[in-house]
C-alpha cells in the first residue's frame, strides 16, 4: 500500500484520474481503520479550495472518517460542511448530500443540524437539469437519516 501521506498529497494532483485513485484508496482505508483520520485538518482546508473536485474529495473523506472522530472535529466544522449542500457545483452538492447520512450515523449529536440544513436547502439555484437530481438526493438523505 502506498503511504497514506502520499495518497493525501495526491488528492490535489492536477491529473484528476490519479487524484481519484488516491481518494478511492483513502476511502477504503477509512472504512477499515483510523489511519486516515490524522489528516483531517487537510481535508478541512480542502473544503474551501476553488477546485470543486478537491472540495468533493474533502467532503467524501470527512464523512468517511466520521466514525473515527473521537475529537469532535466534525462538530467544529459542520456549519462549513453543510454549506456545500448548495455548493456552486451541483455535482459537489450531490456528493455532500449523499455523505450526510454517514455523518449522522456516527455523529448522532449532529443529526438535527444536518436535517435542518437539508430542509432549508434551496436547490432552485441549480439549473433545471440538475435541480430534480439534487432535490431527490435531499429527500433520500432525509429518509436515510430518519431511519437511524
Amino acid at each position: 500500500m502506498t503511504d497514506i501521506s502520499e495518497l493525501v498529497e495526491g488528492l490535489k494532483n492536477s491529473d484528476d484520474k490519479k487524484a481519484y485513485q488516491c481518494l478511492k484508496q483513502l476511502e477504503s482505508e477509512s472504512a477499515l481503520s483510523a489511519n486516515v483520520y490524522p489528516f483531517f485538518p487537510i481535508f478541512v482546508e480542502m473544503l474551501s479550495n476553488v477546485n470543486s473536485y478537491i472540495r468533493t474529495r474533502a467532503l467524501i473523506l470527512i464523512a468517511a472518517n466520521a466514525k473515527w472522530d473521537i475529537d469532535y472535529k466534525i462538530d467544529e466544522i459542520i456549519e462549513s460542511y453543510l454549506k456545500h449542500i448548495t455548493d456552486d457545483k451541483p455535482i459537489t452538492a450531490r456528493h455532500c448530500i449523499k455523505a450526510l447520512p454517514s455523518i449522522a450515523k456516527y455523529k448522532p449529536d449532529l443529526k438535527l443540524d444536518i436535517e435542518n440544513a437539508l430542509y432549508k436547502a434551496d436547490p432552485t439555484k441549480f439549473n433545471e437539469s440538475m435541480r430534480p437530481l439534487v432535490e431527490k438526493d435531499i429527500q433520500k438523505a432525509l429518509k436515510d437519516i430518519r431511519k437511524l
